[in-house]
């Protein structure tokens, strides 16, 4: 993969959606109330379900899943070790294309870690 922003690449893909949502309506309705289903806090938490996403993300070899989760993860108040924890378990489960793309989550969370004031910024 040659350099990929993923801060880039996640305003890139929203924007994309934004054609699926029209011409789509219900079935990206209810795939957004899946996934805020899906996600809320429970039995597990908000950052460990978080955890998972970016593994099964990094598993199914998905930059945009690697961008939106860490992202989250940063705002939910991830640390490396926990990121790195979770894709310790998605190389165990996808072998070495899941190392490949762990290392690609790591730059991702790293990219949006040095720049959060900035995305704060942004989106306020």
């Amino acid at each position: 993969m040659s350099t990929t922003s993923y801060q880039t690449l996640t305003r890139e893909i929203s924007t994309n959606l934004a054609s699926l949502r029209s011409g789509l309506p219900d079935m990206m309705q209810s795939f957004a109330a899946l996934g805020k289903t899906a996600m809320m806090p429970g039995t597990l938490d908000a950052k460990t379900k978080e955890l998972i996403a970016l593994a099964l993300g990094v598993a199914a070899r998905c930059d945009g899943c690697i961008g939106f989760h860490t992202k989250a993860l940063v705002r939910l108040g991830a640390t490396a070790e926990e990121v790195h924890e979770a894709l310790g378990i998605a190389i165990y489960m996808g072998g070495g294309p899941s190392a490949m793309y762990a290392a690609n989550a790591v730059a991702a969370f790293e990219e949006f870690s040095t720049s959060k004031p900035q995305a704060a910024q942004i989106a306020g």
